[in-house]
């Protein structure tokens, strides 16, 4: 990790309002977490202070300050996914090995549930048995 490559994802963000969240994705699409070293280099740029920064890294579940191990498959848990099966999905797919599967409250398919996503690609109206394909796919 260069010190030099987060300030200039900081840069990019400086001047928005609220720029943290923005550069804390920013980081993670870049090294797959929020490095610690990142933190102070953060928190002096945006003049908060490291508590904060990391605050904000330990409260939203979508940062890590470590890469996942695995490939991450995020199963939507939301009502209306729940309506739609999401309880057989996530039973299905506690029998694929060699991926983490985390809930998620709301990918925004609601009208096409139940939803998924590997890395940035979001996949709906799954059952059971597409669920586990997508998840077997990604533990290749």
């Amino acid at each position: 990790m260069d010190e030099g490559a987060i300030l200039e994802i900081i840069a990019r963000h400086a001047s928005r309002e609220g720029p943290l969240l923005p550069i804390l994705h920013d980081l993670q699409d870049e090294y797959g977490c929020v490095p610690p070293a990142a933190v102070p280099v953060i928190a002096e740029a945006l003049n908060l202070s490291r508590a904060e920064v990391h605050g904000a890294i330990s409260f939203y579940h979508d940062f890590r300050s470590e890469p996942p191990t695995r490939p991450v498959l995020k199963q939507c848990r939301a009502e209306a996914c729940q309506a739609r099966g999401a309880d057989r999905i996530a039973a299905a797919l506690e029998s694929v090995d060699g991926i983490i599967v985390e809930p998620v409250y709301c990918l925004g398919l609601c009208a096409s549930g139940p939803s998924a996503m590997a890395g940035d690609r979001v996949f709906g109206r799954l059952d059971e048995e597409a669920a586990v394909q997508l998840a077997r796919s990604l533990a290749r």
